[in-house]
């Protein structure tokens, strides 16, 4: 169980400051990690075997490891500076974990840079994109950049705060294990297949309530509450996202994707390329219209209104639990 001052703490440093660029990250220890198994096991036989108990050696490993430390810090002092430090300790996981802030910095920096050139967008999406980025027009610039931010949404935020309120902190930092290791060997390409396959299934498993609940949260409150046609415009986006939601190569990133591309009545998905290979993902919606600064503007508000209503649903679940 979580203090929910540290939820609020961590959060609003979060909403703050974003990743602490130059201080040591968890996230970056978790990349070096999976790197140097992976540099070692992947290849020879039995890969699937061995990308498997990597990835479950590491998921525990990270849970078990900061349960220790935090259980530690509970029962070591019996004063109130232990409760002092368990609360400092969960709102630093908590600020670590969350990824609202820099995300939609990124997309923003995504949309100034392509007003300034091509070669200048194609190269900031770069930064938050695994596709192949240079032959991207500007309008495939901007869909990558929007996507992206729809489903970073779940993974960065919504997911995160969901296992939090299941498991902790700990769970919270496994959660983000699982994440990046999907996002490092979770790729259907001739290197990851086999290895990093029970990787991804793990990370679907992890994210499968999360996408659908995202979904849900962007889309309940974009209608203004109380309007004529409230009940009328969130039906027609449900219907949306329950047709669109499974166009997709993941069982879950559809999703999020399709609540967004229903608010911006736009047209996401089709062929990209990734580590060389093209992939032809299916088309989320029907409206192959221009995207615009003001797609993205509406997009960022949507996404703070989902966190806001996530980071209200685990307080109010902490507080209930500290009250059984």
């Amino acid at each position: 169980m979580i203090n929910p001052i540290s939820l609020f703490i961590g959060w609003l440093m979060d909403l703050v400051f974003g990743d602490p660029e130059r201080l040591p990250h968890p996230i970056v220890w978790f990349g070096r990690m999976i790197a140097f198994g992976e540099k070692r096991l992947n290849r020879g036989q039995y890969r699937k075997l061995k990308g498997a108990v990597m990835s479950v050696v590491l998921i525990l490993l990270v849970f078990g490891v900061s349960w220790l430390i935090r259980h530690t810090l509970q029962i070591s002092l019996h004063t109130p500076l232990s409760t002092l430090l368990v609360i400092l300790f969960d709102a630093i996981i908590v600020f670590y974990c969350l990824a609202g802030t820099t995300l939609i910095k990124e997309v923003r920096e995504v949309f100034l840079a392509l007003d300034r050139s091509l070669e200048e967008g194609r190269a900031q999406v770069a930064r938050i994109v695994g596709r192949d980025t240079s032959e991207l027009t500007a309008q495939e610039v901007r869909k990558a950049a929007l996507e992206t931010l729809a489903e970073n949404l779940s993974d960065g935020v919504i997911a995160p705060l969901f296992w939090l309120m299941l498991l902790g902190t700990p769970g919270m930092l496994a959660y983000k294990m699982v994440n990046t290791l999907d996002s490092m060997i979770g790729y259907h390409t001739e290197r990851y297949l086999q290895f990093g396959c029970v990787a991804a299934r793990i990370d679907d498993v992890a994210n499968y309530i999360p996408a659908r609940l995202t979904a849900l949260l962007m889309i309940m409150f974009n209608v203004p509450l109380g309007s004529a046609a409230w009940h009328r415009q969130e039906w027609s986006m449900f219907n949306f996202v329950h047709k669109y939601g499974r166009c997709h190569a993941s069982p879950n990133s559809g999703y999020p994707e399709a609540a967004l591309a229903s608010i911006l009545d736009c047209r996401f998905g089709g062929p990209h390329k990734y580590f060389g290979e093209v992939f032809d993902k299916p088309y989320i919606g029907e409206n192959d219209r221009e995207l615009t600064t003001a797609d993205m503007k509406t997009a960022v508000r949507v996404n703070r209104t989902a966190e806001i209503l996530m980071v209200a649903l685990a307080l109010a679940v902490s507080l209930i639990l500290a009250h059984i």
